[in-house]
């Protein structure tokens, strides 16, 4: 005798839902492109960009002071003039400085987010040790980084705000200076020179990396593109260290 097995549920043919195909999901990092990899690596190329033109400027408004006070101190109240009567005194400088700070908290931000992001994709340490070179440019932008901000903070407050100038914030721009770095205040030019250096070393790789990032840097770019780096950190360094130098060595009196 034969037994028949009905099909039941289980084995019964499946029929087709009617409708479009459901999409696959996909898998985006939160923040769009501003969260990925690349685009803070972006932010720090344009943001550090940025930076670059404003120590240019203020690194050749600095040199006037070998042109004498006056032409020192002209250059410093043109900065609070720009284009007056149109706009009110010292608007365009207020509104530098805000894209100033906004370009370094967004080049702080990126930096920092991007180290976090290689900590956590490599939660174990390598077992073989970086090569020297690896590490010191490490060394250089992290210690770079922070040499930079409080070099920042006591230029401000000393050739700015006079906070910690022994003519103080009444004085003019170019008494500021020269009393700034008197030879009795030796060690600021010190602190001047060290801090300068490491940003200058700073520059210099943060220049080459922005290269990279925006894909310029390719082998017929590489060895040019390289000593450009090098030949706009040097510029800033020279230019920046020959005026607190040449006060402190007597050159300007």
């Amino acid at each position: 005798m034969t037994a028949t097995i009905e099909r039941g549920a289980a084995t019964s043919p499946v029929t087709p839902k009617s409708g479009p195909p459901a999409k696959r999901p996909t898998s985006r990092r939160p923040g769009g492109f501003l969260g990925s990899s690349n685009g803070k690596k972006v932010v720090m190329a344009v943001t550090g960009a940025v930076m670059v033109v404003f120590l240019l400027a203020h690194m050749l408004g600095n040199i006037k002071i070998f042109f004498g006070r006056d032409s020192f101190n002209a250059y410093a109240h043109g900065l609070r003039t720009l284009l007056e009567p149109m706009a009110p005194y010292r608007l365009l400088l207020t509104v530098l400085e805000i894209v100033l700070v906004v370009a370094v908290v967004a080049h702080m931000w990126a930096a920092i987010s991007l180290a976090r992001r290689a900590r956590k994709a490599r939660p174990v340490k390598y077992v073989a040790k970086k090569s020297q070179a690896s590490g010191y440019t490490t060394h250089i932008m992290r210690f770079g980084g922070v040499t930079i901000v409080l070099f920042v903070v006591w230029h401000l407050l000393d050739l700015t705000f006079g906070v910690v100038n022994p003519k103080g914030y009444d004085s003019s721009p170019a008494d500021r200076m020269i009393a700034g770095f008197d030879p009795s205040r030796w060690w600021v030019t010190l602190i001047y020179l060290v801090s300068v250096v490491m940003i200058g070393l700073h520059l210099r790789h943060g220049i080459w990396s922005a290269f990279q990032t925006l894909g310029w840097a390719n082998r017929a770019r590489y060895r040019v593109l390289k000593a450009t780096a090098a030949l706009i950190s040097a510029a800033l360094v020279i230019g920046f260290l020959a005026p607190p130098l040449a006060i402190t060595f007597g050159v300007i009196k």
